[in-house]
């Protein structure tokens, strides 16, 4: 699919970023957020206020209009204790998009299709000035699976993963209905972690075997067996994870 700037930007700068700048080949990733907050106009106010501390590169409101509020070149704070494969502290290496959304603790709803056509538009433009791998552009649970649930399990990412702009497996939902809820030996369980470690998720420091392997099987079904998040394991699953390394 090819994507032209046509994206009607408009300048509403967060004093919230580091200096200085950074070179554009340091960006590898982008991080997709939703903004928690009941109201769109407090989650703008906060993203710019300097006590918050934190911030993002763009912000898609609900009628689709995307605000600039950190400049690519600049590092945004939106990530904060993250990993994904070898990079920690995702902020330097990548570029923050928040969609306003109140989110799991304030009435979780579908993303608005003007957000999801903004969101495309500028996830094409973005890959393509800089260059960045599709399988790179994750979910804020995806690279902090303890702390964060967004964009949760109502973003299209499956949507995204056909335009190529994600990382999707290219199995039949119908298909693997069928093996839902069916179990997994030790080894097959072992084997899935192994493949979701191979794809980029990362043991969470300070936390059981147990709660780290919840944490991030629900991670990955937000991303990728979304009407079912659940945490438990199963056949539906692994067949996804070992599919994703294809």
């Amino acid at each position: 699919m090819t994507y032209k700037m046509g994206l009607n930007l408009v300048k509403n700068y967060s004093c919230n970023f580091s200096l200085p700048k950074r070179n554009k080949k340091i960006i590898k990733f982008i991080i997709i957020h939703y903004t928690g907050m009941k109201k769109e106009s407090d989650a703008i106010k906060r993203l710019c206020n300097l006590k918050s501390k934190v911030s993002a590169n763009y912000f898609i409101k609900n009628n689709g209009q995307i605000l600039t509020l950190v400049p690519d070149l600049y590092e945004s704070w939106h990530a904060g204790i993250s990993n994904w494969k070898s990079f920690k502290l995702l902020n330097k290496y990548s570029i923050g998009i928040e969609i306003s959304n109140p989110g799991h603790s304030h009435g979780y709803k579908n993303f608005n299709p003007k957000q999801i056509t903004s969101v495309k538009k500028l996830l094409g433009f973005l890959i393509k000035k800089y260059k960045i791998n599709y399988k790179n552009v994750l979910g804020h649970s995806d690279i902090a699976p303890n702390r964060k649930k967004d964009p949760g399990e109502k973003f299209p990412w499956i949507d995204l993963g056909k335009s190529q702009l994600c990382h999707w497996h290219k199995l039949s939902l119908t298909e693997l209905r069928k093996y839902r809820k069916i179990r997994l030996s030790e080894k097959e369980k072992i084997k899935f972690f192994v493949c979701l470690y191979k794809v980029g998720y990362k043991k969470i420091t300070g936390l059981s075997i147990k709660k780290n392997n919840i944490y991030l099987t629900k991670a990955f079904q937000r991303r990728f067996r979304q009407d079912l998040v659940d945490g438990k394991i199963d056949m539906e699953c692994f067949l996804i994870a070992k599919s994703l390394l294809k």
